[in-house]
């Protein structure tokens, strides 16, 4: 998949993957979703420190890195935020731009946006060190040296997109995962919840956004 450009269908300014015929976000409102999802199901900005490493499957719009830095700025302005993201079909300049600007984040869009049209796969901003590692996670990550102390798992739904929800993956994202850390996505499927547990993390099923009744947080012990 490295290289393919990401194929897009829309609803309004929402965009929707057409080869899983899933949106990127929640047709309600995707900041507070990611926010609850991916902020709040990680215990953040409590845990934020100098350094802090998230890493993520499913790049995306690149809303959840926005958001997450958004929130780090906030809590350690001194600091710099580590973002790592794996994504096998990158989407393009302006189609993000697009997505993001319907959703009028808090942050820094402008800027933000234009670092990722300069250079799609490293962004150095202030108090950002992000990375966008492009092709297959299951390729991708394994080599991977690093470790990161909290993890977006934010692929399209396990039902269309199983890919990156199997165990074998789920595994690896727990021996890329700091001791005490932390994995949060919007699903509950009792499959994807099972991996992680078979994984090694504590799994815990809490309130999901808007329509979905449930999300899952787990940690590393």
């Amino acid at each position: 998949m490295q290289g393919q450009t990401a194929r897009l269908d829309w609803n309004g300014d929402i965009p929707v993957a057409t080869d899983w015929g899933d949106p990127y976000y929640s047709l309600e409102n995707g900041a507070a979703e990611s926010a609850h999802v991916f902020l709040a199901g990680s215990d953040l900005p409590a845990r934020f420190r100098p350094g802090f490493h998230i890493a993520e499957l499913g790049f995306g719009t690149g809303l959840n890195a926005l958001l997450a830095w958004h929130a780090f700025r906030a809590a350690c302005p001194s600091g710099t935020l580590r973002f790592t993201s794996f994504e096998a079909r990158p989407m393009a300049p302006a189609d993000r731009l697009r997505a993001l600007s319907a959703l009028s984040p808090p942050g820094d869009l402008a800027a933000f946006c234009a670092a990722l049209a300069r250079s799609p796969d490293r962004v150095s901003l202030p108090g950002l060190d992000l990375t966008v590692i492009p092709g297959d996670a299951r390729a991708t990550l394994p080599p991977w040296p690093e470790r990161a102390d909290a993890w977006f798992l934010d692929g399209f739904a396990p039902a269309k997109n199983p890919e990156l929800w199997e165990p074998a993956l789920l595994e690896t994202v727990a021996r890329h995962t700091a001791p005490g850390g932390t994995a949060a996505t919007y699903t509950a499927a009792g499959h994807v919840r099972r991996a992680l547990a078979a994984a090694g993390f504590t799994v815990t099923r809490t309130e999901g956004y808007g329509r979905k009744r449930h999300m899952t947080r787990a940690r590393l012990p």
